[in-house]
């Protein structure tokens, strides 16, 4: 039977239903988020088709469509292109309500709204579908119209102010928001851990200074100081990652430097300088893996509130920058649609934040129980 402490730490966060919950969540957000373009209704680069005349439609609506123009210069991807970054579309459409052909010509009313009708507009049907015209042997002109040029498609989450479909900007705001606080934490870990233990290991003059400078970040709101970071290093999503990971190392550096100091005067440790090991090697080898469930929870932590600095700096429009979809720029967008018959425009990317943190949170709580980290200054 496997005794390690892994597996028992796994075995007290399996019993743990609702941070078990929290962990399936996530993942089930990392997949959506790598997965990205494949799965989104509209797998155009940032899924930024607009239909103006589709602004603000409820979820599942379903339009026709007319193709009225096609670009075959426009490069087919490769299949991990396409997940990464997207297909740029070859065609051009618009919304339409009906359409018709009366001899060379098509006739189709364009879609303007629920309650108005707009005038027929003519279409050459040559140039709309080159094989219509042909001998009817080769196929019907209506059959070939509609196999060629009219297709439909729902909208399961309805269409946002600029006529995109909600639905596919959602699923790509998942990749901004777990990017920014993966690199975030990963930051924050790098320097929080790096100067919370010089700072627990060495103590004196280099704690003094560390633990002053620590204050200091400490005493700063951590948005103004992201906004700071923000203006210095320009608007942008690489940016974002910076200026996260520059203000939330304090939680972990605090933590760590407890933890150092508790363990420096340990057997091992001792030891390991008797042994004649380096400084290094036995903070890195000896004594941070020994801090690890520790460390881990308060990074789950930082996770969640890396997400909610992300989406505060995106409303605020520091973050990712259009036409990149972010849940913090869709609530800017449609914040005030919350007190009109769309709330749900603002809602939803509302919901995917707050499940987010709050599977992040749960997770984080899970792990202390499963870590058995008492007493310890992990924020939750």
């Amino acid at each position: 039977m496997d005794n390690s402490p892994s597996k028992k730490v796994w075995l007290k966060l399996r019993r743990n239903k609702l941070a078990l919950s929290g962990l399936v969540f996530i993942l089930l957000l990392m997949l959506m988020g790598i997965l990205g373009y494949l799965i989104m209704p509209d797998d155009s680069p940032n899924a930024n088709v607009m239909h103006l005349q589709l602004t603000n439609k409820k979820p599942g609506r379903s339009f026709q469509f007319l193709i009225i123009s096609k670009n075959p210069n426009v490069k087919k991807v490769s299949f991990f292109e396409r997940m990464l970054y997207g297909q740029e579309s070859n065609f051009k459409s618009i919304p339409i309500t009906a359409y018709r052909i009366i001899k060379d010509s098509v006739f189709v009313r364009e879609y303007i709204g629920d309650d108005e009708k707009a005038e027929e507009t003519r279409f050459n049907l040559k140039e709309l579908c080159n094989t219509c015209t042909l001998p009817s042997k080769l196929g019907n002109p209506l059959q070939l119209l509609q196999s060629n040029n009219i297709y439909t498609k729902t909208f399961l989450l309805g269409t946002d102010i600029y006529g995109r479909d909600l639905l596919s900007r959602l699923i790509l705001g998942i990749r901004v928001s777990l990017s920014v606080g993966l690199m975030a934490v990963l930051i924050s870990l790098f320097i929080g851990v790096t100067l919370g233990a010089l700072a627990g290991y060495f103590g004196g003059k280099a704690d003094a200074a560390i633990s002053w400078f620590m204050n200091v970040i400490w005493s700063l709101p951590s948005l103004l100081l992201v906004i700071a970071i923000s203006f210095a290093l320009g608007k942008g999503f690489w940016q974002i990652f910076i200026a996260v990971g520059l203000s939330t190392w304090v939680d972990v550096a605090r933590l760590v430097r407890g933890q150092v100091m508790a363990l420096k005067e340990v057997e091992f440790v001792e030891a390991a300088r008797a042994l004649g090991f380096s400084t290094a090697r036995t903070i890195i080898k000896h004594i941070l893996p020994n801090i690890a469930g520790p460390i881990l929870v308060v990074a789950s932590a930082n996770f969640a509130s890396a997400i909610l600095l992300e989406t505060g700096l995106s409303f605020l429009g520091f973050g990712a920058q259009p036409p990149m979809p972010s849940w913090g720029s869709m609530i800017k967008e449609h914040f005030g649609y919350i007190i009109m018959d769309a709330a749900y425009l603002a809602m939803l990317p509302g919901l995917a934040i707050m499940l987010t943190v709050y599977a992040f949170n749960v997770l984080a709580i899970g792990l202390r129980d499963a870590f058995d980290v008492k007493g310890q200054n992990v924020t939750v």
